[in-house]
């Protein structure tokens, strides 16, 4: 753990929420880049799935569950959530969250992490405070948000936004995460086969023409064109240069749209960013817009 002031922000302001908060006895190690080695990182996460708790919070995101992947003992982990373990996370949690869903079908919650969310300097934000109180109170239902005013936006399924919009997809598996991790599952044992679902992604540091490379893996392996929705979260972290004129994020959205007939909704709050829901990963959703108001509903989970 790089930044062992944040992390022990984060559980002293989990403690004064009136949480009780277990540190695993490794949670503080550290092998060059990584939280430990694999092997003490796969015992972490098996304590964790046999441990009985609430919530299996991420300390942070990065890189490095990738490749424990084959060592992971999927069926502890998902008799972990049958009993009413929640596993929370992002980033590079995109790779367990997806894993588990292709090898178990067990629902996880794309959120927050201990680090960067929970032992930020100043105050961690409201709204996701909410929203993770809500999970644990077993209250959290759904998450709705504000369609952002677009430009450029040329075909029908680009207008997804408009004010005059109105559809309802129901019945569908809400999967994602993190668009690289995501990405670089494409082919393996561990990326979901959804049919029919509604994929959600974000990410962080990654130049737009580079987000634009990701999706463009997605889309050759036919993974977008077999949803029913596509949302994208927040895309930060990044620095456009002269080089590009006039190439941006929005070019990547409009770009997309032109390339699949599925609706391609922007400004889901989640990502990199202090103000994030809670979204359940491999749970059946519903998503409806009106004008531009947009709601994923799951009910209670």
């Amino acid at each position: 753990m790089s930044d062992k002031a944040a992390f022990r922000r984060g559980v002293a302001r989990l403690r004064a929420l009136g949480h009780a908060v277990e540190v695993d006895p490794d949670a503080l190690a550290r092998d060059t880049r990584f939280a430990g080695d694999d092997a003490t990182r796969l015992a972490a996460l098996h304590r964790a799935a046999a441990s009985g708790a609430d919530v299996a919070l991420i300390a942070r995101g990065g890189y490095g569950l990738t490749r424990l992947l084959p060592g992971i003992r999927y069926a502890e982990v998902a008799q972990a959530v049958a009993r009413g373990t929640r596993f929370v996370g992002m980033s590079d949690f995109t790779a367990l969250q997806s894993a588990l869903l292709a090898q178990t079908g067990a629902v996880s919650w794309a959120g927050p992490a201990l680090t960067a969310d929970f032992g930020v300097a100043d105050e961690p934000d409201e709204i996701m405070l909410a929203c993770f109180d809500d999970l644990l109170q077993g209250q959290g239902e759904g998450a709705g948000w504000r369609l952002p005013r677009e430009r450029g936006a040329a075909s029908a399924s680009a207008s997804a936004g408009a004010q005059d919009a109105q559809w309802l997809v129901e019945d569908a598996t809400l999967w994602g995460g993190n668009l690289a991790v995501l990405a670089s599952l494409v082919g393996t044992p561990y990326f979901p086969q959804v049919q029919g679902g509604i994929l959600f992604l974000e990410d962080v540091n990654e130049h737009p023409y580079r987000i634009e490379r990701l999706l463009t893996q997605l889309l050759y392996a036919g993974v977008l064109a077999r949803q029913k929705a596509v949302l994208l979260g927040q895309f930060t972290g990044f620095k456009l240069v002269p080089h590009d004129k006039g190439y941006k994020l929005q070019s990547v959205v409009d770009w997309l749209r032109s390339r699949i007939d599925v609706p391609v909704l922007t400004g889901l709050p989640f990502g990199h960013v202090p103000t994030k829901v809670l979204l359940p990963v491999g749970a059946k959703v519903t998503l409806s817009v009106e004008g531009r108001d947009a709601l994923l509903y799951w009910g209670h989970i």
